[in-house]
């Protein structure tokens, strides 16, 4: 069995924007020492991503942060019309999954999605990181690295005194962006529909605009006969309009494009200018020995109203972190890091898919996708099935993903939500399974079989007695999780399903030591250490 880690670097984050940020939080909410260094002394003036999905709140629900996140309303999916501008003719509302109805995908979370610009959220996640003891390293560049069986060893330079120094850990993650340079010194290729084209874009405020959002619409696809563009608004009162050509323009042709876009005359301050690639690449594959890619290192998407880019990435750095404090704690060995890439590339890859068979993308795909089957927004939110080592009893012939209620348990998604009463106060079901494997089950031969095998096999098992939960009368315990009354689930600390028993077995210790034992690539007969 692999022992506990004794480095004084467990895990080294190269890249301290949204997802490697998220990935330090992540970790260190689980008590792991993380070193993350940032090449950058700061956010970005131009912010990129804005919404941040009810999925992404569940994670940063269950590390304590969410409450620091200011709350913008019921926000699930921004909607999109095309216009002549903004204060001219609308034509017409334009939906992301043709269609379907959208629902409110916040009645299946216990969080609503936010609007919050990237460069006002990351000063949050750098704080709790820090508060949580990441060392946190802004102006540290990332020059080389090289990995053995045993670690991975990088060579940072500090970009103001030029200092070089070499930081050894056990484990690295690249969040080094869309251009990865750990990526491509792994030689991990990636593919894709590709480059699309330049975006250039104008970040500016304009107070007298706000009034045009009363109706709910945020996001404007500008159409006129000789003027084409994207204008949507941040939730501070920003707005950013983005041009559909890479042509350099003045400060003056600037003004004067975005007052087209607006529809007439309007006081405006222009903030920043930008230049970035659109485009769809998946990386092969998500690791490499003692190295993972992460965010836009592993996954290179156009914006879309899902939030499929960063959104994404902070999901591939939750399904990461419990994986890795598992193996460096002792209680997995090290064959359970294998599922990340074996889960969350194929993730990518469907993201990817859906992007380019809607209607925004599906020309820029040449069409190639046209008649691809289209999950709706809660579905690709909360109801994405992912398969492996990891989860037994998934089944290969099942969607690649549907809406939570459809699911119930099945191994693989995530445990539906349910608000439900434990100990006199009001919880959500997904709040039950975010710390370590659990077990849930109404018969007490079950509970008393995990409660044996955590002692044998040394590993940390949450057990819940299902008569302790209160559900509503119109969603019970076997409703919601697909078994008997009976049965057993199990669960990952990741609130992902790991295996169940509908019920009626009489091997209880045997099955649920044979499952836990694959979940971690453990042998299920090894004596560890007793677990109080």
């Amino acid at each position: 069995m692999t022992s506990p880690s004794s480095s004084p670097n467990p895990v080294l984050i190269v890249g301290g924007s949204l997802v490697g940020l998220s990935a330090a939080l992540f970790l260190a909410s689980r008590g792991v020492k993380t070193v993350l260094v940032e090449k950058h002394f700061g956010s970005s003036t131009h912010p990129r991503a804005v919404g941040f999905t009810e999925l992404t709140m569940e994670h940063f629900r269950a590390i304590g942060i969410a409450e620091r996140i200011p709350q913008t309303g019921s926000h699930s999916r921004p909607r999109r019309a095309r216009v002549a501008s903004l204060t001219g003719n609308w034509l017409e509302e334009t939906a992301w999954t043709p269609g379907e109805n959208e629902s409110d995908i916040s009645l299946s979370s216990p969080c609503k999605g936010v609007a919050i610009a990237q460069d006002l959220l990351e000063p949050i996640l750098r704080s709790a990181a820090v508060e949580r003891g990441v060392d946190l390293r802004q102006g540290v560049e990332m020059v080389s690295f090289s990995q053995t069986a045993s670690g991975v060893t990088a060579c940072v330079k500090d970009r103001v005194t030029g200092e070089t120094t070499d930081i050894t850990a056990d484990y690295m993650i690249a969040a080094d962006g869309a251009d990865s340079p750990v990526r491509e010194r792994l030689g991990i290729q990636r593919y894709g529909v590709g480059h699309l084209r330049t975006i250039r874009s104008a970040l500016f405020h304009c107070a007298e605009a706000k009034s045009y959002l009363d109706q709910g619409v945020v996001q404007f696809e500008i159409e006129q006969a000789d003027f084409r563009a994207f204008l949507t608004n941040y939730p501070d009162g920003r707005w950013v309009l983005m041009f559909s050509d890479d042509s350099e323009r003045s400060e003056e042709e600037l003004c004067e494009a975005i007052r087209r876009a607006l529809g007439r005359d309007m006081p405006i301050e222009l903030i920043t200018t930008g230049r970035w690639e659109m485009a769809g690449r998946i990386a092969e594959r998500y690791s490499d020995g003692r190295v993972f890619l992460v965010g836009d290192a592993a996954h290179q998407l156009p914006p879309t109203r899902a939030g499929f880019g960063a959104n994404t990435g902070i999901d591939d750095a939750y399904n990461l972190a419990w994986k890795l404090q598992m193996v460096l704690d002792g209680e997995a060995e090290t064959g359970l890091l294998d599922s990340y890439s074996a889960e969350r590339q194929p993730i990518g890859w469907l993201r990817h898919q859906q992007t380019f068979a809607r209607p925004d993308y599906l020309t820029w795909a040449g069409g190639a996708l046209a008649g691809e089957v289209l999950y709706g927004a809660e579905a690709m939110e909360l109801g994405q099935r992912i398969n492996s080592k990891a989860i037994i009893g998934g089944e290969d012939d099942l969607p690649p993903a549907a809406r939570p209620d459809e699911w119930s348990g099945q191994p693989g998604t995530r445990v539906p939500h349910v608000w439900i009463d434990l100990n006199s106060k009001r919880i959500s079901t997904i709040d039950l399974f975010t710390q370590r494997l659990t077990l849930v089950s109404a018969n007490p031969y079950w509970l008393e079989s995990a409660r044996r095998v955590s002692l044998r096999l040394g590993v940390s098992i949450q057990l819940i007695r299902a008569g302790d939960l209160v559900f509503p009368a119109e969603k019970n315990f076997a409703a919601t999780f697909g078994i008997a009354s009976n049965g057993a689930l199990l669960v990952r600390p990741d609130a992902i399903v790991a295996w169940r028993s509908s019920g009626g077995d009489t091997d209880c210790e045997e099955q649920l030591s044979e499952a836990i034992a694959q979940i971690l690539q453990r042998q299920a007969n090894h004596l560890g250490a007793a677990t109080p």
